[in-house]
């Protein structure tokens, strides 16, 4: 058995740490080298630019295989730890029974906001509500109207109260969309 002990040297001290470049930094240096160049000034003969270009092109293609691989290892453990946990909320006693409970409770709610919206109470509630909601309408109108005259009387967006008050208001139009004939 060997012991596993901190096997890291100390660096010379320099004016910068060196950096160990990655494979993907690597495949990148090898293709920028190996990339053909029009200088004619170059000592390399055609052979050999063709013989670099193809080692690199394989260490490329091998860099990229390898990355393949390591991604569709890892989404396969992802998809099984997924299942797992999907297993262990699947098998849970205590989580079926709660969820069955959550359902009937659910369906009582239901029953019960049913019975209640259907009862004579709630009816009247209702038309009472609608009966107020045409009422604010009329009133709303009818004191726009009011407010529209007031401003060409008196040019002013605020009028004044019995009590000493002044109330501000805003001129909106509205377009109304046109009556097609038919």
């Amino acid at each position: 058995m060997t012991d596993k002990k901190n096997t890291t040297q100390a660096l010379a001290e320099g004016k910068e740490t060196p950096k160990l470049q990655g494979a993907d930094d690597l495949a990148l240096a090898a293709l920028s080298q190996a990339s053909p160049k029009s200088d004619i000034k170059n000592d390399k003969t055609e052979v050999e630019q063709s013989d670099e270009f193809a080692t690199t092109l394989h260490s490329l293609e091998s860099v990229i295989e390898s990355k393949a691989n390591a991604l569709m290892n890892l989404k396969n453990k992802m998809k099984q730890k997924k299942e797992m946990i999907n297993n262990v909320l699947e098998n849970d006693s205590q989580l079926q029974e709660v969820s069955e409970q959550k359902a009937q409770i659910a369906q009582q709610v239901k029953e019960r906001r049913n019975n209640l919206n259907e009862s004579v109470q709630m009816r009247q509630l209702r038309d009472d509500l609608r009966e107020f909601k045409d009422e604010q309408t009329d009133l709303e109108e009818s004191l726009s109207n009011h407010l529209v005259n007031y401003h060409q009387l008196t040019n002013s967006t605020s009028f004044d109260t019995s009590d000493g008050d002044q109330w501000e208001f805003q001129i909106r139009a509205r377009v109304k969309m046109r009556k097609t004939e038919e």
